[in-house]
């Protein structure tokens, strides 16, 4: 299941994470709401922006089952 999630803390900073998507479609997906969020201070990518989309799938198959 592809996720974005915004958070905002107390003092106003936000923080957006994508969760389920396989290389660089994370960036696209969430690329609107950096724009609208204003300056990027930093960015971290997780393990999921280094895999295929094709082992994202077959993982998420094995999930199911």
């Amino acid at each position: 299941m592809k996720t974005i999630e915004v958070i905002v803390s107390p003092g106003g900073s936000t923080k957006v994470e994508t969760k389920g998507f396989a290389g660089s479609t994370c960036q696209q997906a969430s690329e609107f709401l950096e724009r609208s969020l204003g300056q990027k201070c930093s960015d971290h990518r997780t393990a999921e922006f280094y895999r295929t989309e094709a082992s994202q799938t077959q993982q998420a198959r094995q999930q199911s089952s």
